[in-house]
């Protein structure tokens, strides 16, 4: 069980690092040996875990799929808020994230298959418009998969934005603007009024999770 603990710390430090690279420096610039310096591990321990550095790079997209997902609620438009607003705030604090984005947008990733995220984020988002359609919290005319297509495509772009402009400092408001430009042509006026896009919602969420995950590992 030591063993099987340190294994995964050890991938987990590495996979921070080649992070902190990537976002730094780009994939096609960041190197092994840059990585290697950053984690402090061997180089028979980083090709262990991951034999290339496309597999890192993998890795570190996919890594957010291992975050917590959002706690489920009764009112699934507001569940799609707090991943939304969950997904700012991470971005903001996690370097994983924000290199998996990085690595993403970055069309000069030719080696790397960066469809991956966005279908994943647009499945999620028609899973859970489905279910809010499927509540009555939605407007009539609203496709779920559409509507799903377009909260990504949008977000991903405020993000890209916020990036370049101030580091992500202004992101929670961009998201919060974006969100209130969306809400009132996709769900009913009755869902709108019991609707919190609130900074700390967002905290709150954060901080739920981390707690629940810190429990579980203990």
């Amino acid at each position: 069980m030591a063993t099987q603990h340190r294994a995964i710390r050890t991938r987990r430090t590495i996979l921070t690092a080649a992070a902190k690279v990537f976002e730094q420096r780009g994939y096609q610039a960041a190197t092994i040996n840059e990585i290697l310096t950053t984690a402090g591990v061997t180089k028979g321990a980083l090709y262990f875990h991951f034999p290339s550095k496309e597999h890192l790079a993998e890795g570190v997209i996919h890594e957010q799929d291992h975050q917590p997902t959002t706690p489920d609620h009764p009112c699934k438009t507001q569940q799609i808020i707090d991943t939304i607003l969950l997904h700012a705030y991470r971005l903001q604090t996690d370097p994983l994230v924000r290199a998996g984005v990085r690595l993403t947008l970055d069309p000069h990733n030719h080696q790397l298959n960066r469809q991956a995220p966005f279908q994943r984020w647009t499945q999620l988002g028609t899973t859970l418009l489905t279910q809010a359609h499927n509540q009555g919290e939605l407007l009539p005319h609203i496709k779920p998969t559409q509507t799903a297509e377009t909260l990504v495509g949008a977000f991903a772009g405020i993000q890209a934005m916020s990036q370049t402009l101030t580091n992500y400092q202004d992101l929670p408001q961009r998201t919060t603007t974006l969100l209130q430009h969306i809400l009132p042509n996709t769900a009913t006026p009755t869902t709108l009024t019991t609707l919190d896009l609130t900074h700390t919602r967002t905290t709150t969420l954060h901080t739920t999770l981390t707690t629940t995950q810190e429990t579980s590992l203990t």
